[in-house]
């Protein structure tokens, strides 16, 4: 009767190729990635070598001709206003909870030549009776309406 003799177990090189391959396959992935990112990346992106963006031409704004319009707003009525809100100087908007009657404000909006301002003056009617507002630029009038319907709101606008 003899002993078994002990053997060493075979190592599968299957198993050693298979994980040489999955390292040349993600090495090759990777490089394939850095080639994609490279030809995609803008030339702005890389340095040297930028080129300015074709776009608007840069206006230097001292060139910017600015014209000054003298606005007035008015609220005319029997019985004061509420919840007056209008867009003033700087197209900031102000507002009051309530405003006797007559009343007006008086400012100066600064804009550039040739574009169409926007100006806006809202009430509540407290009633009974009528109320009107009225924008002036200028010295021309460019927006009246009357409401006459009690707690009814109304704006006048250009």
């Amino acid at each position: 009767m003899g002993v078994p003799t002990a053997t060493r177990p075979r190592r599968d090189c299957a198993g050693r190729a298979r994980s040489a391959g999955s390292f040349v396959v993600v090495l090759g992935v990777l490089a394939a990635a850095f080639a994609v990112t490279a030809y995609v990346v803008p030339r702005s992106a890389r340095g040297p070598g930028q080129q300015e963006p074709a776009g608007a031409p840069v206006v230097d704004p001292a060139a910017v001709r600015t014209v000054d319009h003298s606005v007035v707003y008015e609220l005319l009525g029997a019985h004061g206003a509420r919840n007056v809100t209008y867009a003033a100087a700087g197209s900031v908007l102000t507002q009051h909870a309530e405003v006797a009657t007559p009343w007006s404000t008086r400012f100066t909006r600064v804009g550039p030549a040739g574009r169409t301002e926007f100006y806006s003056l809202a009430a509540r009617n407290p009633g009974p009776g009528a109320l009107r507002c009225r924008i002036v630029v200028d010295g021309v009038v460019v927006a009246e309406k009357t409401e006459t319907e009690p707690d009814r709101l109304f704006s006048c606008a250009v």
